[in-house]
């Protein structure tokens, strides 16, 4: 399939403002996930601007498409979207891990419109998904369920757990993104817990298994638009950590989780404002 230039540029423009909405939720001398937040922009960006129905009017439209962030400590990246689909104000980013803001460092579906799970941290999130798959099944609504999963947070037995139950009850509702981006909070992954032929072991869990650049816009279209409902889909998206903002790209641990100075929040901004240099 061939998709319009002007819908390319448009998911790519909408990947920008994500990157600038986290550095807006992140500030200035408070630590905040960019480094995962920012290899997963463009798959967030083509998830809520092109491929899930969803409702910034309605967030709880039955037939509504769900994402659940499984890696939840980058809950910015989710907040960053949902302000930008109109689920809630932009300002409400710059009080993000503050007291009483409802925009926390995990994701808490009790406070924030468009939030489908509290997720914790990690690890939960395909084992929400696939019994949110399979109660749909059960209600005959044809939606699908997208779960976000980190390469690091494959070390969680809960993860491999659901899989396999996933593949067992034909849950062809159900999509996986890995996003492979080979560093965790504590170094490369490689050498922390290494989890390799990601290929091979979601195809021996009975999944189909698709495989892209994770910041290529066409790619990742094709891979959501390849429909299959006889099997779960994973899509193992190749990243880099820190996309984007050069200080972060690969820096191992040092941008997982990270406070801007002022001087580097001001750049950041920069970096990430309109072509015109106005605000967003």
């Amino acid at each position: 399939m061939v998709y319009p230039q002007e819908l390319i540029q448009s998911l790519q423009e909408k990947a920008r403002l994500l990157r600038r909405n986290v550095v807006l939720s992140i500030g200035v001398g408070n630590p905040g996930h960019l480094g995962g937040s920012f290899s997963a922009a463009e798959i967030v960006a083509c998830l809520y601007f092109y491929k899930m129905r969803h409702d910034a009017n309605e967030p709880s439209m039955p037939t509504r498409d769900r994402f659940l962030l499984s890696k939840g400590h980058v809950a910015i990246l989710q907040y960053s979207a949902l302000a930008e689909a109109g689920y809630f104000a932009k300002d409400e980013l710059l009080h993000t891990k503050s007291i009483g803001s409802m925009l926390q460092g995990h994701p808490d579906a009790r406070k924030v419109p468009g939030i489908e799970a509290c997720t914790g941290s990690l690890g939960q999130g395909l084992s929400i998904g696939l019994g949110m798959a399979l109660g749909l099944r059960l209600d005959k609504i044809d939606a699908k369920i997208y779960v976000l999963i980190g390469d690091g947070e494959l070390a969680e037995g809960q993860i491999w757990e659901a899989a396999m139950a996933a593949s067992t009850y034909n849950a062809g509702q159900l999509v996986a993104i890995v996003d492979k981006n080979n560093v965790q909070a504590q170094g490369r992954t490689a050498e922390r817990f290494s989890i390799k032929n990601l290929r091979e072991k979601w195809t021996a869990f009975g999944w189909r298994v698709l495989e892209v650049d994770g910041h290529n816009i066409e790619e990742i279209l094709h891979a959501l638009d390849t429909e299959n409902r006889e099997k779960p889909t994973v899509i193992i998206a190749n990243t880099v950590k820190g996309k984007g903002y050069e200080p972060a790209e690969n820096h191992f641990a040092g941008y997982h989780n990270m406070p801007f100075s002022e001087d580097e929040y001001q750049a950041a901004l920069k970096l990430f404002s309109c072509a015109n240099g106005g605000e967003v």
